[in-house]
């Protein structure tokens, strides 16, 4: 059965708005798709956990982030999508059968087996979170990017490590205390992003240019930020199972790959884990982290754009406008 697009309601009054309508063997080959696609970062993780071991770069996403390795390779269509064949998702959390009218407005039997996301619970259960990422997405956006940065959130965190007597478990100080400390003190830091910056050491909090708090992350989100791209995945996976599970892993795998450069760019010495530094140290370094940080801002946009509407189509009533 091809998939049409009709009116369907949200559980919450008449039908307004149209939607996708997807067969089983339409749907589930995505499912399936989607799930292999998860695996090949979850999977990894979920071994190296029972086996007690870490690493420094790729753990990231499954232990600073809050979305557990099966959540992330469950599927979901997005809001506005009917599955036929597919009752055993309607026990999902956000989830509900279509009722009787629904199904005759879409010419459905009551056996059709048809589910949708139950938007109305969604915007009920989640509207600080929607509203939360609406106001951060479009302001993100609206914000020029400033790509001066050089990632020194992360020399800040490691800022004077022997007074704080910091222990790093299996990562060494590229340049050692000393020459961590004098890049620190040589550089101009300007970090926007409070989910860095509250990781700062004490002695590097007031060498920042500002002070980021919760409540500025709204004027200061701006899209040169690596943590900002990176959190993208966030805004994506607190909006399940309203947002398709395909932006999800596209938001997903832009964040892993600017974890890499995250990490490249730190004081550490990752040489033993494959991974060459990028020396911000030096001129060459400097570039080099802002040509990356540069194309990291031009693939984030389409997303932050694809949240955006998937925002809108949550909340048709609710545009939301400047996230692009």
């Amino acid at each position: 059965m091809p998939s049409a697009h009709r009116p369907v309601g949200d559980g919450a009054g008449p039908a307004t708005r149209p939607v996708a309508v997807l067969a089983r063997g339409q749907w589930a080959p995505r499912a399936h798709a989607h799930e292999q696609r998860a695996a090949r970062y979850a999977d990894p993780f979920v071994q190296r956990r029972h086996h007690g071991r870490k690493h420094p770069v790729e753990d990231f996403l499954f232990t600073y982030y809050t979305l557990k390795p099966a959540q992330l390779k469950r599927w979901h269509p997005g809001a506005g999508v009917v599955l036929l064949d597919a009752a055993e998702r309607a026990a999902e959390k956000f989830y509900r059968p279509l009722r009787a009218d629904e199904l005759s407005a879409l010419g459905l039997g009551p056996g059709a087996g048809a589910v949708t996301v139950d938007d109305g619970a969604f915007r009920a259960r989640r509207a600080a979170a929607v509203d939360f990422a609406r106001v951060v997405l479009g302001s993100h956006a609206a914000q020029p990017g400033f790509f001066g940065c050089f990632g020194l959130h992360e020399w800040a965190m490691a800022y004077r490590s022997e007074e704080n007597d910091l222990r790093h478990e299996y990562l060494e100080l590229r340049l050692g205390a000393q020459g961590t400390d004098a890049v620190v003190e040589s550089s101009r830091i300007r970090c926007t992003h409070f989910d860095a910056f509250r990781f700062f050491q004490p002695q590097a909090v007031p060498l920042n240019e500002l002070q980021p708090t919760r409540e500025a992350q709204r004027r200061l989100e701006q899209p040169g930020c690596l943590h900002a791209t990176m959190d993208l995945y966030k805004w994506a996976y607190k909006l399940l199972p309203a947002v398709p599970s395909e932006l999800l892993m596209d938001c997903f795998e832009l964040a892993w790959d600017v974890r890499e450069t995250d990490m490249q760019a730190a004081p550490y010495d990752l040489s033993g884990w494959g991974y060459a530094p990028v020396r911000i140290e030096t001129p060459e370094g400097k570039a080099e982290y802002v040509r990356r940080q540069r194309d990291f801002a031009r693939r984030a946009a389409p997303l932050r754009r694809r949240l955006a509407e998937a925002l809108d189509v949550l909340d048709p009533g609710r545009s939301t406008r400047g996230a692009a």
